[in-house]
């Protein structure tokens, strides 16, 4: 089973936000190390709970500190920029980490009211033009405007043979009908909408127009040696979204804490009922059946993990312990080869 990392480069609460940034690299290279098939880093904005800003940055160095695993944008916020401008970075980016890099878009705004309105500033806070910037996107990318359009004429700079594969990320059969119409890979965001998983993978498959459907779904993935300290590092996560429904955003509580305040109730996802948990949480062998069943019934090509652990070290084991959960093959040392 083809495994991966989806980075929010979390802020743990008494912890400097630069931290955050640091966590991400030892994460990015323990997972190159354990097998993992790509890294992805998110954007977003104005939350103190997450610093990742800049993905095509974080991209970039991770790349540099990393030798087989794949590194991209988990995802760029398309609605914000001009595309031809991640057209360049990411040509850029191929160019130096040839075969490597990944570009996922986003259509989410990523940020609160205000810092979308400051993020968007010389364009109209309502305005909602994702699809026409995702097709332009592409034909910078590959220089493929029609000879009479005004842009046909532009070369992105620097030139290269391939170009990093566009993914749509998404959480809706919305987003899924729409990376099937346009022929991309589709990241199906489990973690945010468990209710429509299935639908929205069997919605892509149906309406692909492509040579291949790809299909990658994004879970909140908690492991550890015990069911009880998986529960524990998950609560953290819990806690974060119990507060953010109440509109109370910070960094990501200790998990004694949040163990603590969750005792109190209501619990977050108290009545939730979907197919599969919305969260996995428990021993590599629960893991292993959830993932399995989950990937099994619906038949995609790839699971991304994401989680928000307070504990760095205890994030560190927990992805150790899901590379073992799901038999990841660890990458062979390249000062070993040489």
């Amino acid at each position: 089973m083809k495994l991966s990392v989806l980075d929010q480069s979390t802020v743990a609460e008494g912890r400097p936000p630069a931290e955050a940034l640091h966590n991400t690299l030892e994460l990015a290279r323990l997972a190159d190390r354990l097998g993992y098939e790509r890294y992805w880093v998110a954007e977003h904005h104005g939350i103190p709970s997450h610093a990742g800003t800049a993905p095509e940055i974080l991209v970039a160095r991770i790349a540099a500190e990393t030798t087989g695993i794949r590194v991209g944008s988990g995802g760029v916020l398309l609605t914000y920029y001009s595309p031809m401008k991640v057209a360049e970075v990411f040509h850029v980016l191929q160019a130096m980490y040839p075969g490597r890099i990944d570009l996922g878009i986003g259509r989410a705004g990523g940020a609160n009211p205000l810092e979308n309105r400051a993020m968007r500033w010389d364009a109209p806070a309502a305005a909602d033009d994702f699809d026409a910037r995702v097709s332009a996107l592409q034909r910078h990318l590959h220089e493929s405007f029609a000879a009479d359009h005004p842009y046909s004429t532009i070369k992105v700079m620097p030139t290269v043979p391939d170009v990093p594969p566009v993914w749509l990320l998404g959480s809706s059969v919305r987003s899924a009908a729409a990376a099937a119409e346009l022929g991309l890979p589709y990241a199906y965001a489990h973690f945010i909408n468990p209710a429509d998983t299935r639908k929205a993978v069997e919605t892509y498959r149906a309406r692909f127009r492509g040579p291949e459907p790809r299909v990658i779904v994004g879970l909140g993935m908690y492991c550890g040696e015990t069911d009880a300290q998986a529960q524990r590092m998950l609560a953290s996560h819990l806690l974060v979204r119990k507060r953010l429904f109440a509109g109370d955003i910070r960094a990501i509580p200790d998990a004694d804490e949040a163990v603590a305040e969750l005792a109190r109730g209501p619990h977050p996802l108290a009545g939730e009922q979907t197919e599969w948990p919305r969260y996995f949480a428990g021993t590599p062998e629960r893991i292993r059946h959830l993932a399995g069943s989950l990937e099994e019934e619906l038949g995609v090509d790839e699971l991304i993990a994401m989680n928000m652990i307070h504990d760095h070290a205890d994030r560190l084991r927990c992805y150790e312990l899901l590379a073992e959960a799901l038999g990841l093959v660890p990458r062979a040392d390249p000062a070993v080869l040489q």
